[in-house]
């Protein structure tokens, strides 16, 4: 009998496209690899996913590498997001603190997030899992 490979989890709190590009790069790489990965959202991450904001890359002051970036083919943000999607090994939370600060209760349904989560519960899901990515 083998033994499953540990989880991967990605707390994404800042929105800029890079962090969020990297995070979900990470949860990408995971499981393309068999692993699961649970990707947690706060706050300006959360709003960015919230105000679908994944397919143009955005990087203040630095439009040399928007047009590298796409002259490179690099996938966008919400190509890795489906990816992810599509394994089936990737969970979406969202922090319903950041939401309620954000004000954006109303946004939740469509959000595409899988699950909305006070930290309680997300100390609860990540206790023990060693590979964490904070961005």
């Amino acid at each position: 009998m083998s033994v499953p490979a540990p989880k991967v989890i990605v707390f994404l709190h800042s929105g800029d496209y890079d962090r969020v590009h990297q995070g979900l790069s990470i949860a990408a790489a995971a499981v393309a690899s068999g692993r699961r990965v649970e990707l947690y959202l706060f706050w300006w991450a959360l709003e960015r996913f919230l105000q679908d904001r994944l397919d143009e890359p955005d990087f203040a002051g630095r439009e040399d590498i928007c047009d590298r970036f796409e002259a490179r083919g690099m996938p966008t943000a919400r190509a890795l997001l489906e990816h992810v999607r599509d394994s089936g090994l990737g969970t979406i939370a969202g922090c319903t603190g950041s939401l309620g600060a954000l004000g954006a209760e109303q946004q939740a349904q469509a959000s595409g997030v899988d699950v909305w989560l006070g930290w309680s519960a997300i100390l609860q899901r990540t206790a023990g899992v060693v590979d964490r990515f904070y961005l």
